[in-house]
């Protein structure tokens, strides 16, 4: 029972309350009681709810935005699948394929989540504060309606007082002179309505206070708290758009190595199945190690071909040493000698003198011959050369931009741990010649060449 009537007392007490507030806005609208104004805190109510509507809108935009992400991670999965699906087992690159859509697939999903975890967790941290604002603002226009309330009620008491005072003061002092028993009735009832205006004067006193107090203590915060919650929009949608515009530009970055080994593998296949020869066979496109064992010299045409076979139309007469016919029907060594034995014969050999017989002998170059002008201007590092088969547009600063049908230098790269799959170093054959130490290098992709 104790508890039903506390419940019921304070449910009397909110509702007198909202009768006062409504009945002083009422007097207010009309005129007919002054309102407290602060227009400073009314502007800092203005920017507030200025930055609620932009921050939701943002936070609405960015929502849209990762359900767009999570689309097109859909989307393309659903291509890569596709591609996975129709590659045969048997097709060239069928693992490095199924690995690229592995990859494509986990790369779209940590972007979406590094959105969410740096964008809009934060976003909704920053909302977050905004509700609980917004309800203070509103419990201190109550409460600067009840103090409005509770000063007018004052004012009227005390006004009402004075108006007493003057009308009974000459009354009374006539009566208290004359002071006949039938006037003492008059005296005690007039000291007891004066009593009783004191002590509403006194209770509508206190109430004022109380009001004013719990005003000023919401409003003191609600003044510190409006200004810096404004300052701080700028910063928030700095570190906001920063993040998005930062994880974008990485995204993109590892995307697009991911499709650029993807366009490797395909155009491997297209050669593979125009030639019917796999792409590895066609060409050692691979580069060795700094340091490590050189590029495997090409066979001679005489030890790759018996006489009378084909030997791709290239001209021998270069390449065989001078022997007499009698040194031709010795050794059948003689006939085709091998590329290790050339190389050593003309390193080691002395050079004919005067009187011998010419066609008795090999004819060694002189020392200081052995290699051809152009072998002796090759670069530091050179392994061999490559002519260009496709314009290749430089994508950064240390790539070779390439046009159709120049030559290029391949060298070892400085770090071979820096050499990624499918790219060469090297330098234009033609820049090389012209500048020598001087002259620029970068990386190029393989599949764009062709090894000379």
């Amino acid at each position: 029972m104790a508890e039903k009537g506390v419940t019921a007392g304070k449910l009397a007490s909110n509702v007198q309350k909202k009768l006062t507030r409504a009945q002083e806005k009422v007097l207010q609208k009309l005129g007919k009681a002054d309102e407290t104004k602060d227009v400073a805190f009314e502007e800092g109510v203005i920017n507030f709810n200025k930055q609620l509507a932009e921050g939701s809108k943002l936070q609405k935009d960015l929502r849209a935005y990762l359900a767009a992400v999570k689309a097109m991670q859909e989307s393309s999965k659903r291509l890569q699948e596709c591609l996975v699906d129709m590659y045969d087992t048997d097709w060239y690159g069928k693992e490095d394929v199924d690995s690229i859509a592995e990859d494509t697939d986990l790369l779209w999903t940590d972007f979406h989540q590094k959105l969410v975890d740096h964008a809009l967790i934060s976003m909704d941290t920053y909302l977050g504060q905004f509700p609980d604002i917004k309800a203070r603002i509103a419990k201190r226009d109550r409460k600067l309606v009840d103090f409005d309330s509770a000063r007018h009620h004052f004012a009227s008491l005390q006004k009402g007082k004075k108006k007493d005072e003057v009308k009974m003061a000459k009354p009374v002092s006539l009566l208290e002179k004359a002071a006949p028993g039938w006037a003492q009735g008059i005296l005690s009832a007039h000291h007891v309505a004066q009593t009783n205006l004191s002590r509403n004067q006194v209770t509508a006193e206190e109430e004022l206070g109380r009001a004013q107090k719990v005003f000023d203590e919401i409003n003191v915060d609600l003044q510190e708290e409006l200004p810096s919650l404004w300052n701080s929009r700028v910063g928030f949608y700095v570190n906001t758009f920063q993040s998005v515009a930062g994880l974008e530009e990485k995204f993109h970055r590892e995307m697009g190595k991911l499709n650029q080994n993807l366009n490797d593998c395909l155009t491997k296949l297209e050669d593979h199945n125009e030639t019917g020869v796999k792409p590895q066979e066609a060409a050692n496109h691979s580069l060795s190690p700094a340091g490590g064992s050189a590029p495997a010299i090409p066979k001679s045409p005489s030890k790759a071909e018996a006489p009378g076979g084909n030997l791709l139309d290239m001209d021998m007469t270069s390449l065989q040493p001078a022997v007499s016919p009698g040194a031709v029907a010795s050794s059948p060594a003689a006939q085709a000698p091998s590329w290790d034995t050339w190389e050593a014969d003309t390193t080691v050999a002395a050079p004919a003198t005067a009187g011998t017989d010419a066609t008795a002998a090999p004819v060694v170059p002189e020392a200081g011959a052995n290699e051809s002008p152009e072998a002796a201007e090759m670069p530091p590092a050179f392994v061999f050369k490559v002519i260009a088969m496709h314009d290749y547009v430089a994508n950064d600063s240390d790539e070779l931009e390439m046009k159709a049908g120049e030559v290029v230098l391949v060298v070892n790269f400085d770090n071979p741990e820096e050499q990624d799959d499918g790219w060469l170093m090297g330098m234009k054959e033609a820049l090389w010649l012209q500048d020598k130490e001087a002259c620029p290098k970068g990386v190029f992709p393989e599949n764009f060449t062709q090894r000379l």
